[in-house]
């Protein structure tokens, strides 16, 4: 995806960065982490490879130092994308097929979804932390081609 903007997307890390993220979103547009950071050290990491965005999860409550919002809407290499933990809370206060959104992202569940409603992309990249819930380890790739989203889940073993 080197040739075309990206976005790097992730999730529940719980306090673990796993290494082979600093290659995997070099070169970034911007990275997303979408709750249940866990650590601060999380987020300074991925500061230091492309602009972050980040959300709370439910797990980061306890962590009133890193000072993260519910939900967020950016705009990350020409796509309208928003982000919130729990995808369901989301639903419960938006439409974002019809507010036009290109990309919703969520985690919470550790399972990688991705599904298309319309012209909107819901996205979850699963996890990035330790192995949690017999769930493998992963992330996310959002190629930007033509102003669409194109994800790609990818295993962090």
């Amino acid at each position: 995806m080197s040739e075309t903007p990206f976005i790097g997307v992730l999730s529940d890390t719980h306090g673990y960065y796993d290494p082979m993220l600093d290659d995997l979103f070099t070169g970034a547009a911007g990275i997303v982490h979408a709750g249940d950071v866990g650590d601060y050290g999380v987020l300074e990491r991925l500061r230091g490879l492309a602009p972050l965005t980040v959300v709370a999860g439910n797990t980061d409550r306890p962590f009133s130092a890193l000072d993260l919002p519910w939900e967020v809407e950016v705009e990350i290499a020409g796509l309208r994308v928003i982000v919130c933990h729990i995808g369901a809370s989301l639903m419960g206060r938006h439409d974002p097929v019809r507010e036009g959104f290109d990309l919703v992202i969520s985690g919470h569940s550790h399972k990688a979804a991705v599904e298309w409603r319309e012209e909107t992309l819901f996205l979850n990249p699963g996890a990035a932390g330790r192995p949690r819930f017999g769930q493998p380890r992963t992330a996310a790739l959002v190629g930007v081609k033509a102003g669409r989203p194109e994800p790609r889940i990818v295993p962090l073993d």
